[in-house]
């Protein structure tokens, strides 16, 4: 039985890696997938793998670092559909992977706050001006194992921790109109962008590195992230609020 059959599901970050396997995971379970990123060939991109593979959805652009986009994107989404049961904000980035405390960049600073949390409050702001007229919702934010403190990632871990703070009190908020709202917290993960960021050897000898240390002997795939976002989308976990789940190999234990 397919888990999100009839459901109208949002996924921002389309165009990427975890954007893309959570669309097509989603389209496989029967929703009608609405795709919205930055990067608008790679966003149909994602549109014509989907539709290829029998499923249906629908384009729609967006920076969501800018508010007016992210509240036309829900406009336009409730004027086309008229209403959304799942959104997943996969949508973010590191502006600035690698660097020490006192050379803390606020141009870097603020790109990182903007696109990983500012974006993901003000989606759901507006995801909630829908799911609560409908009084039924699913919400899956992404945050990222570092969320429990990176020693060069200063910005980037404290946007991802924000996502879970802000994730639960979402949850307190939402709950009593049958909106559950959960984050997902990854640790690396096999994705073109990183391989681009690092070139092929760095980025080899970074998975190598990981896997060895990562119980499971592995780092994580798109697919693996994705059926997760699909576990807080369904029925399956609709007594689930308020949580993060860690989907990383046992990286951290």
């Amino acid at each position: 039985m397919m888990r999100l059959l009839g459901k109208i599901a949002l996924v921002t970050g389309a165009a990427g890696g975890i954007g893309r396997a959570t669309a097509l995971c989603f389209a496989r379970e029967g929703a009608l997938v609405v795709l919205s990123d930055i990067d608008e060939p790679g966003g149909h991109e994602t549109l014509e793998f989907l539709e290829a593979a029998g499923g249906s959805g629908l384009f729609l652009r967006a920076d969501v670092t800018r508010e007016s986009d992210i509240v036309s994107l829900y406009r336009d989404l409730d004027e086309r559909l008229g209403r959304v049961d799942v959104v997943v904000n996969i949508a973010g980035g590191d502006s600035e992977p690698s660097a020490e405390v006192e050379d803390i960049d606020y141009e870097k600073m603020s790109a990182n706050l903007d696109l990983n949390l500012k974006s993901c409050i003000l989606s759901c702001r507006e995801a909630a001006r829908i799911m609560k007229r409908q009084a039924a919702g699913r919400i899956v934010n992404m945050s990222s194992l570092v969320y429990r403190g990176s020693p060069n990632q200063f910005s980037y871990s404290a946007a991802k921790g924000g996502i879970y703070a802000f994730t639960r009190s979402l949850a307190l908020s939402l709950g009593r109109y049958g909106i559950t709202v959960n984050a997902l917290a990854p640790a690396l993960v096999d994705v073109p962008a990183f391989q681009r960021a690092l070139g092929p050897e760095r980025w080899e000898m970074l998975r190598q590195d990981c896997a060895r240390r990562y119980p499971l002997g592995r780092v994580a795939t798109p697919d693996d992230v994705a059926r997760s976002a699909l576990f807080f989308a369904s029925d399956d976990a609709s007594f689930i609020t308020g949580q993060i789940l860690e989907i990383s190999g046992g990286a951290r234990l």
